[in-house]
């Protein structure tokens, strides 16, 4: 029995979709079971279609065919050229019913309502940690496997996150484009300007559950807490002596080592650590 042409003999069972071929209903079918055959070897990001594929390993090869005809920037996906336009019409037609936000696509709508509902749909089956992005669980295996497929061309070092090789190579290019409004401090990493500002704002963010003291940073809190813990994580390999701060055992190798670092500029008594330093200082200028 012939089949008329243009005649959808094929139907999708959980749709309803119609197709000619048996082979494209297979492909269909891979939106429904999000089985994604395709991987790209350089990074690991699969696709449902080998074309799909074949676009995005334009990618790494630096081929670009589509451009921008308002600013010339040029990309290797179609799609991405179409959400850089909108960024020249401000346009942003996929909004959030909760809060008001706007997206330039349906994907990062989609994503960001997960943090209305605290939906954590990706989860880590070696830790059991979960996620609201696939691209963030990707990324949490890597700590898992050790795996760090970006690499720095000027010194070797690898990194996890590609972000992360972009922050690292403005150690060798001195870029810092992230500056301070209001002292005009510049900086390579916006986490780091997003730290200096609290010094202006004041703000203190982080508190100790224990005693409520607050912090301008993360870091700051996590030693804090060693102090209500006792935790003193930072051993001294010749002599056994622990402490709660890296920079405390630095000083305390000097007792070993007779390095004296800092100096009186007055008579020139010389000392390990830079308070014991500043004491000394007061001596003299109590005497003046």
């Amino acid at each position: 029995m012939h089949s008329h042409i243009g005649e959808k003999l094929y139907s999708c069972e959980i749709c309803g979709s119609s197709f000619s071929g048996c082979a494209t209903l297979k492909k269909h079918i891979q939106i429904h079971t999000d089985e994604k055959p395709y991987s790209c070897e350089l990074c690991g990001i699969s696709y449902i279609r080998r074309s799909d594929l074949n676009i995005h390993m334009q990618k790494h090869t630096s081929k670009k065919p589509y451009s921008c005809n308002e600013c010339g920037s040029a990309f290797s996906e179609k799609s991405d050229l179409k959400v850089h336009q909108s960024t020249h019409t401000d346009e942003k037609p996929y909004n959030c019913e909760v809060c008001g936000s706007s997206f330039l696509q349906s994907a990062s709508l989609k994503n960001h309502i997960r943090i209305h509902t605290g939906e954590k749909p990706y989860s880590c089956e070696v830790c059991d940690s979960s996620f609201s992005e696939k691209s963030h669980l990707k990324v949490h295996l890597r700590i898992h496997t050790g795996e760090k497929p970006y690499s720095c061309e000027v010194c070797g070092s690898a990194f996890s996150q590609s972000a992360s090789l972009k922050n690292h190579i403005r150690i060798h290019t001195g870029e810092k484009p992230y500056s301070c409004e209001v002292c005009g401090s510049a900086f390579s990493e916006k986490s780091n300007l997003t730290r200096h500002q609290r010094t202006h704002t004041k703000e203190k963010p982080y508190s100790c559950e224990v005693c409520r003291s607050s912090f301008s940073a993360s870091t700051s809190l996590k030693k804090h807490m060693q102090t209500h813990t006792g935790e003193r994580p930072y051993l001294c390999e010749m002599c056994g002596s622990s402490f709660s701060r890296s920079s405390s055992v630095k000083i305390h190798m000097r007792t070993h080592t007779g390095e004296k670092p800092y100096s009186c500029e007055v008579c020139g008594l010389a000392f390990s650590d830079k308070s014991s330093s500043r004491r000394h200082q007061n001596t003299h200028t109590s005497t003046l």
